[in-house]
């Protein structure tokens, strides 16, 4: 904390002696030492507190990290399926569009014909038919 040496400390208690006087000292350097010891826990509880509230910021704050980390991830794999379900409603689609269902007209040379009621009936009943009527 403060650099005091060996003189230093010669210097202050030579001074102490002759301010306080040989009687009292023992009772000042006492009572000294014990503010001194009080003061120094005071100090340590305080850094302790901080450094208690630093970890406590640092675990708030990582939780929190990792929160939001999560909905990212939920919000990506939602993205993902929204897509795919796009691609696949596009390209089916796109292939409902390419591939048009083939029209069936019926012919006289098919091997059915149809009638006027919208049966189909096979060629040869229909011929038979006509030939009866």
């Amino acid at each position: 904390m403060f650099d005091i040496g060996f003189p230093e400390l010669v210097v202050i208690s030579i001074v102490a002696l002759l301010v306080i006087g040989p009687e009292k000292l023992p009772e000042t350097i006492r009572t000294i030492s014990l503010w001194i010891g009080r003061v120094q826990r005071g100090f340590t509880n305080i850094r302790r507190e901080i450094e208690q509230e630093l970890g406590a910021d640092e675990i708030r704050q990582q939780l929190h990290n990792e929160s939001v980390m999560k909905e990212l991830q939920q919000t990506r794999n939602t993205i993902a399926e929204v897509k795919q379900e796009v691609d696949s409603t596009i390209r089916s689609t796109r292939n409902g569009v390419r591939s048009p269902v083939p029209a069936t007209t019926p012919t006289t040379s098919e091997t059915e014909s149809q009638d006027n009621t919208g049966a189909i009936e096979p060629a040869g009943e229909a011929a038979s038919r006509d030939k009866s009527s």
